[in-house]
């Protein structure tokens, strides 16, 4: 069952609206001023939002311009209940980012035709999408039915790169989003020494680029892929208009961006401050989890810059690991064979 958060001032109003909602099959959460809704909607977000405008303590826009800048309730459809109905108030509602307006007095039909219709677009983005080429397809093409986003472009380039191609150079300029379809990209920084520092490890269904695309800057880093790897290409001005244009597709593609960065962060954590023999143990573990295999394709320069430590000392665990019987070591190609006891290395 949907649920809809009624913020309204106007008790009368607000036990009508609430009454309406409850007999048209949805839950119903009703606050008596902005600061109230505001503090139902963090604690418990719904799946939309009907808001009065001209309330005490806190207004309508007061009340969409804080929500908007949560993750957690950016991108819940937000519809504003007004009396005043002049341009100048629509217009600064949907500057702020509201889907639709109802004026007060409306209509029963219209006030579910309109909240029915938010809800099914809401729906079609908010669905989780595949995190390979057709998942990114198939939300692209659903960000193309909106009016604003008519123009993106419907086919992408995908380039195959060879092992240590290079995508870009630190200081060009960004012309893409990037997203990894197969194989696996290193971004790196190279010092004035001509040594190489790696930054991430990049796999399938994953983004990068995006933000110097949305600073402006030129890149502050270079990529390369380390194995044949096929990468889609989202043009500049498709990426701009994803994230501005729409601010349901908005919400829903800054979460598609920001997938797994919380992990990600934990495993540089881990990797900063453990011993080197954990370290190994669990760069390891991270690049077999990007590449979704146990069998690990690297060159031992690249691990060793992961880690932080030198060649020479990767090779030494490494040959550690073999002979406790954690990996296995054919041609070069790592796999790694108990995974548990990786795991559970003391730091």
């Amino acid at each position: 069952m949907k649920k809809i958060l009624v913020i309204e001032d106007n008790e009368e109003v607000r036990e009508n609206l609430e009454e309406i909602l409850e007999l048209s099959g949805y839950a119903v959460d009703g606050a008596e001023d902005g600061k109230v809704g505001v503090e139902l909607a963090m604690a418990d977000p719904p799946d939309l939002i009907l808001c009065d405008v001209m309330m005490p303590k806190l207004d309508g826009y007061g009340v969409l311009n804080i929500l908007s800048k949560k993750p957690e309730t950016a991108a819940i459809p937000f519809i504003f209940l007004t009396a005043k109905a002049d341009k100048e108030d629509l217009r600064r509602g949907m500057n702020l980012g509201a889907d639709d307006y109802i004026t007060k007095p409306f209509y029963k039909d219209e006030l579910l035709q309109v909240i029915e219709t938010r809800l099914k677009k809401n729906e079609k983005l908010q669905r989780d999408f595949n995190p390979d080429e057709s998942g990114l397809s198939a939300f692209i093409n659903e960000a193309r039915a909106y009016e604003e986003l008519k123009k993106l472009s419907a086919d992408r380039k995908i380039r195959t790169y060879k092992p240590k191609e290079s995508l870009f150079a630190e200081d060009d300029y960004p012309r893409y989003l990037y997203f990894v379809k197969s194989g696996q990209i290193k971004l790196y920084k190279t010092n004035d020494f001509g040594k190489e520092l790696i930054l991430k490890l990049l796999g399938p269904g994953d983004f990068f680029g995006y933000t110097p695309l949305i600073e402006q800057i030129n890149y502050p880093y270079s990529a390369a892929a380390t194995e044949e790897t096929e990468v889609s290409l989202v043009p500049r001005e498709d990426f701009s208009q994803l994230l501005f244009a729409n601010r349901d597709v908005s919400a829903r593609f800054i979460q598609l961006l920001a997938q797994n960065i919380r992990e990600k962060e934990k495993q540089l954590l881990e990797l900063a401050y453990n011993s080197v023999r954990k370290r190994v143990a669990n760069a390891l573990l991270v690049i077999g989890k990007q590449q979704d295999s146990p069998k690990i394709h690297l060159l031992r320069e690249d691990l060793a810059r992961i880690v932080g430590t030198a060649k020479e000392s990767v090779i030494r665990m490494l040959a550690e690991f073999k002979e406790d019987g954690y990996i296995s070591i054919e041609d070069g190609v790592i796999h790694i064979i108990d995974e548990e006891k990786l795991e559970n290395m003391p730091g």
